[in-house]
């Protein structure tokens, strides 16, 4: 998020819409459509399993706001869900940004000692977060432009994982490369709260 504090980095999910140009929706749209992703059978599961893992969430822990920066959204421990309304145009935008948080939600959750500051453990959270959301589905990667048949999901996993990473102060680009290899394949193989990915 944009106005995320220095100590607490969290994380970011990067804007792929053009909708920054027209201006994309107003706060009250955006939290009708957080409403609306509330009741997807994805975001409700999610919720579910937040709740089972001892954080359940209050009715103002997902929010729309404005954002300054060319982000989605993004989750800050102690404060929720953000989600930028005027980078939003459509309920499936929403949908994915809610998903997206959730899962670093559930991370941070699970994870006692996890620090947003730690590059690696920043990493392996957007590498869960990219490959269990769908946001490197097919279909998404040929909207934004990104046209290969084979190994597309890992690619865009690894191309979103950079971008956040890289967004936090603490990662410089050589420390967020060398954090997602080192987490990889244990991170991309960890489905939790999936019995493997969606």
């Amino acid at each position: 998020m944009a106005e995320k504090p220095a100590q607490n980095p969290g994380t970011t999910s990067t804007s792929t819409s053009t909708s920054a140009s027209n201006g994309g929706k107003t706060i009250d749209e955006c939290q009708d459509m957080i409403r609306r992703s509330l009741r997807t059978p994805m975001v409700k599961f999610l919720l579910e399993h937040l709740e089972k893992s001892g954080c359940a969430i209050g009715e103002r822990f997902i929010k729309a706001v404005h954002c300054n920066k060319q982000i989605a959204g993004g989750y800050v421990r102690g404060e929720g869900i953000q989600v930028c309304s005027n980078h939003m145009n459509i309920q499936d935008e929403v949908n994915q940004v809610v998903i997206h948080e959730l899962i670093h939600a559930y991370d941070d959750c699970r994870g006692a000692n996890l620090d947003w500051a730690n590059c690696a453990h920043h990493a392996c959270s957007e590498i869960r977060a990219g490959h269990l959301s769908g946001d490197c589905h097919y279909k998404r990667e040929l909207l934004r432009g990104f046209v290969k048949i084979r190994g597309h999901e890992q690619e865009c996993v690894r191309r979103r994982v950079m971008k956040s990473v890289i967004a936090n102060p603490y990662c410089s680009e050589a420390a967020a490369k060398d954090a997602m290899e080192a987490v990889w394949d244990i991170c991309y193989n960890d489905t939790k709260p999936f019995d493997r990915a969606p």
